[in-house]
């Protein structure tokens, strides 16, 4: 297998990296420009053109409405669906979150997609060194399979996880640990892939590397002590993988 890591085992080998699970929003699609642009598409929906409702759910969300981009203390950028129903209803002064929680079901499942790099050959590369690739987002399951599906990309995949899956969710490990079962591969061969905290400290806590990448909300100070390697995007995994 043509795989490696920047990392040497004790010995002087280097450590093989067999399977990577990526997070998915902020890491396989661009954070901003596909969930900032549709929370601004919701926020307008839900606030009926009253502009204090409007900064309620803006604050509610920690969303900036001049920027027209999440703040990166939202509770939503590494969230379940079920917080930021939460967070929604909150900022609408409150209401039923499971009604809330159904409708961003629906609403996420055609927000408007932007991948991080061109997902399909992207991913047939990492599948020609022989790697087992896995998602696991704390969206819902149904919503990671419809992004996938739109993007044309779902079948490279060996395992994808929601929340909502039974495996648990982020930054608790027993989904990452789900993955590597699935697959067959020891979680020390295994790469986490994301954009916050929520997914390093949950690769850490699995025995996996992790790898940050700055294609969401969170900076390299606020990655660099939870991973292995801060990168630009995704696609820089493999000249890294090749160390």
């Amino acid at each position: 297998m043509n795989n490696g890591s920047a990392q040497d085992e004790p010995g002087g080998r280097m450590r093989v990296i067999e399977a990577i699970v990526f997070d998915k929003d902020g890491t396989l699609f661009d954070f901003h420009a596909t969930w900032s642009a549709w929370a601004q598409g919701l926020i307008g929906h839900l606030s009926e053109g009253d502009a204090t409702r409007e900064d309620a759910l803006a604050r509610a969300m920690h969303f900036d409405l001049r920027a027209g981009r999440f703040r990166p203390t939202s509770p939503i950028v590494a969230g379940t669906n079920r917080e930021a129903a939460e967070c929604v209803t909150e900022g609408l002064g409150g209401g039923d979150v499971a009604a809330m929680e159904a409708l961003l079901m629906t609403s996420v499942a055609d927000a408007p997609l932007a991948p991080a790099v061109p997902l399909a050959d992207y991913l047939d590369a990492l599948k020609a060194r022989g790697l087992r690739l896995g998602v696991m987002t704390n969206d819902t399951e149904a919503g990671a399979r419809a992004h996938l599906t739109r993007s044309g990309v779902e079948d490279r995949f060996d395992f994808i996880a929601g929340f909502d899956s039974g495996h648990g969710a982020k930054p608790d490990p027993d989904p990452l640990l789900a993955f590597a079962q699935a697959v067959g591969i020891a979680p020390a061969r295994a790469l986490m892939v994301g954009d916050s905290l929520h997914d390093l400290v949950a690769g850490r806590a699995a025995g996996m590397r992790t790898a940050g990448v700055l294609t969401g909300t969170a900076t390299r100070a606020d990655l660099d002590p939870h991973a292995d390697v801060v990168l630009p995007d995704i696609g820089h995994i493999p000249a890294w993988l090749d160390g």
